[in-house]
Order: structure tokens, then sequence, then C-alpha cells
């Protein structure tokens, strides 16, 4: 008779042979993606959206036929001005990086809330393309009404708060 704990072990061993071999098996890419935009007003009164995606390859095998496309940033909004809302590598290895910006020119004023990129792969064992998505952006207050900001006034006004600290309070504060 076998002992029931040796059974025990056993099952847990077999169980974890079938887990790790499973793992073996399953050497393919895995693609994650970061998007951020920032907003950066000129001095002409125009608004431009700085837009990078970071693609990364947190799988064990290489991703081949790697494509961005970044289908948010509709025509009638949005001017491109410096670079493209689409890219395309030949490939992404394992643990590796690929980072792609470009830079818009917004038409309107308005809130905006961007879809994610859109990242599509092969995969050498696989007949269809994958496909992964980036992490959607934060809404952006496009051309928003921000009040002007005096630096000199600002500095002033802190400086001016500062000094005018009386020596009794600055006691009664440690004191307390």
């Amino acid at each position: 008779m076998a002992n029931p704990i040796s059974k025990s072990l056993l099952s847990v061993l077999i169980a974890l042979f079938l887990i790790s071999s499973t793992l073996a098996i399953s050497d393919v890419p895995f693609i994650v993606a970061h998007k951020k935009a920032s907003l950066k007003r000129l001095k002409s009164g125009a608004e431009r959206v700085s837009v990078s995606v970071n693609i990364y390859n947190q799988g064990s095998s290489t991703a081949y036929d790697v494509s961005l496309t970044d289908d948010s940033w509709s025509k009638d909004l949005f001017d491109v001005v410096n670079g493209n809302v689409s890219k395309s590598w030949e490939r992404l290895d394992a643990g590796g990086i690929l980072s792609h910006t470009y830079e818009l020119e917004a038409k309107v004023q308005g809130m905006f809330y961007g879809a994610p990129a859109v990242i599509s792969f092969r995969i050498p064992t696989k007949a269809a393309l994958q496909v992964a998505y980036s992490t959607p952006i934060l809404p952006l207050d496009i051309l928003a009404e921000k009040p002007a900001e005096n630096k000199v006034e600002l500095v002033s006004a802190f400086s001016h708060s500062l000094f005018s600290i009386k020596k009794n309070d600055i006691l009664r504060i440690l004191w307390f």
C-alpha cells in the first residue's frame, strides 16, 4: 500500500511537470504598449500635442512585422505636423522596446478622449496576425482657457507673504 503523503507528492510533481512543459511550449511574444500625450501651448496661441508610444515585448520570443496604427486623431480636429501616426518595424526581439513619437496641432477647442493605439504583429507559428492595444491617454483639454501666469507677480507675492510673517507668529508656530 502506498502512503497517502507519497501519493499527494507524486500528484504534485506530475502537475508541476505538466505546467512547466506547457509553459516551455508557449514560447510566444507578449506585447505591452504605453501611449502618452502632452500639450504644449505655442506663443502664437496654437496648441501642439506630443504623442509617444512605447512598445515592449515581455514574451520569450521575437515578434515579426510589428505595425503601430493610431487612428484616434481625426483630421477634422488635428493636423500632423511632425512624424506619422503609423509606423512599421521588421521585428521586436524578446525583452526589446520600440518607441515612436509624433506631433499634432489642434484645430478646435474642447476635451479630447483618445483611443488606444493598435499594434499588430506576426508569430511564426500562427498564420493570423496578432493584435495588441496600448494604454489609452488621459483626457486632453485642448486650447483650454487658462489664466495667464505672470511669474514675476507670483514670485513677488510669495516673497511678500514670507516677509510679512511677524516674530510673534514664528514663536507661536514653534511653541505649538
